[in-house]
């Protein structure tokens, strides 16, 4: 029970995190570089009571991987959902204007299907697999970079494809950033599919190059 609130805990600090350093007033184009900080002080922070994957992508990554029980899978990803959540509609009480004509907080953005699809897999596929590599595999056991290496795969991945895809690699900050309205609810799915299969190949990758590293 402790790792799965660890997990909830984390997604809604990451998710409040992501709005309010997007939505105006935020950081900016320096929005990447704090989102990715957030990640690293996560995976430190809670690395060591639920492996701090913060993401359903990275979940079914470590258990493609056979480094997460099968019983925990379903209750990571509920826990990541359920905060990210809970996160998105603290930003709104904190970030939306009463007197403003229109509800939302932000205009969701127009996205082009087939590149974003790539800019998700692909950034995904990055951060999964570094994840695999500095987190999980034998070689690497006990480094202190770790968390590190994570965080700043998303800021690079964010700022290499963010302008093409909105830049979730996360399948519970795609949820989190439809809630708040920054994405079109009907483009859930592009995050949904190209995480997740981003996060599997990712895995597939990892134990073709390590066959030894049960």
């Amino acid at each position: 029970m402790k790792k799965y609130l660890v997990e909830f805990l984390g997604m809604f600090l990451f998710v409040l995190v992501v709005g309010m350093v997007v939505i105006d007033p935020g950081a900016g184009t320096l929005a990447p570089i704090a989102i990715g900080a957030t990640l690293m002080i996560l995976v430190y922070a809670g690395g060591h009571v639920s492996g701090g994957h913060y993401n359903p992508a990275v979940t079914l990554a470590v258990w493609l991987r056979g480094r997460c029980a099968t019983k925990d899978v379903v209750p990571y990803w509920i826990s990541q959902i359920l905060g990210a959540f809970a996160a998105s509609y603290v930003v709104t009480y904190l970030k939306i204007d009463p007197t403003a004509v229109t509800p939302h907080i932000v205009t969701p953005h127009e996205l082009n299907t087939v590149p974003s699809l790539i800019a998700e897999f692909i950034g995904t596929f990055a951060l999964c697999y570094t994840v695999l590599n500095v987190a999980t595999a034998k070689a690497t056991a006990g480094n202190s970079f770790y968390g590190l290496a994570i965080g700043f795969t998303v800021v690079v991945m964010a700022f290499a494809l963010g302008g093409i895809s909105g830049g979730a690699f996360n399948p519970a900050i795609a949820t989190g950033i439809t809630v708040l309205h920054i994405e079109k609810t009907s483009n859930l799915w592009i995050y949904l599919v190209g995480d997740l299969a981003g996060g599997a190949l990712a895995a597939l990758t990892f134990k073709f190059i390590n066959p030894e590293d049960k």
